[in-house]
């Protein structure tokens, strides 16, 4: 029987005081407001624009008042449920319980020469059933478990993983989106009765690009679960303070959070990403995965 994450029944640490989060989310706030978000997406300046937002067409950029802000984040459900396509594999998204996946691995070590090298259909699929096997495994994210796959197209790679973890796995699934492949993952993900988890990522800084905001209007429209995330850099695409930069990831990812529910509110949205900071003398950014 699958394990169904591991429940903290620990209080976090609590780093901010209730004034400086409350201070941090005035801020949020006030940048939704007054400077706004670029999105390059005409179907999404019109909704929000349609929503009552302040919307400059030609440099497509929104201003988000913070009183639809706030009840778009209302809307958001608080805990909500994953289908698998084994029943026992369902995930509940919420609440004090953590859920644990697997990262995807560039390339495979050929056990013959010892070289690495994109590894074969049968190896990604044999390596998917191994995952699948792991009783503290609990979902699959997007590329997992390679990024390529020998003699498939890079543009091709997202897809057919998807379509293996499918064939192979019974767990929760994430996907991604690229050349608007996942208007394929969906098809897929529907044709057999199970949810799939799109994403949305923003561009720091404070901007989302067309196949974001297009991913993202498929996924919604499909009524399934969405990811908005992103991944501010401090010093590099946000500002150099660790304060400022958390302000700007929260901007990014709540502008998102505003689109999903004001095209379908109630819609599950889960919020990922974290700022990271970025050597100041080499230029280099902490890469690290949340």
């Amino acid at each position: 029987m699958s394990l169904k994450g591991v429940t903290r029944n620990i209080k976090p640490l609590q780093i901010l005081t209730d004034e400086q989060v409350e201070a941090i989310h005035r801020a949020t706030l006030e940048i939704l407001e007054v400077t706004g978000v670029r999105i390059q997406n005409k179907r999404a300046l019109k909704v929000f624009n349609d929503a009552g937002c302040q919307v400059n067409h030609k440099k497509m950029r929104v201003r988000i008042p913070g009183a639809l802000v706030e009840e778009c984040l209302r809307k958001c459900p608080s805990v909500f449920h994953l289908k698998a396509r084994e029943p026992k594999n369902d995930l509940t998204i919420g609440g004090n319980v953590t859920y644990f996946c697997p990262m995807p691995g560039m390339e495979t070590v050929d056990l013959d020469t010892w070289k690495s090298r994109p590894p074969t259909l049968k190896e990604y699929d044999d390596a998917v059933k191994v995952l699948d096997a792991l009783d503290n495994l609990h979902l699959f994210t997007v590329y997992t478990p390679y990024f390529n796959l020998q003699g498939i197209p890079p543009v091709m790679c997202m897809p057919e993983g998807v379509a293996s973890r499918i064939r192979n796995s019974t767990k929760v699934l994430f996907t991604g989106y690229q050349q608007n492949c996942e208007m394929f993952t969906i098809e897929m993900a529907k044709a057999i009765g199970i949810e799939i988890m799109g994403m949305s990522l923003a561009s720091s800084p404070l901007a989302y690009y067309e196949d974001a905001i297009e991913s993202l209007f498929r996924f919604v429209e499909a009524g399934f679960p969405i990811m908005v995330g992103s991944g501010t850099i401090v010093g590099g695409t946000g500002p150099a303070t660790i304060a400022g930069s958390i302000i700007t990831y929260n901007v990014e990812v709540i502008a998102g959070v505003v689109l999903a529910q004001i095209i379908k509110p109630g819609t599950r949205v889960l919020v990922a990403g974290t700022a990271r900071v970025m050597n100041m003398r080499t230029g280099n950014p902490l890469l690290m995965v949340p």
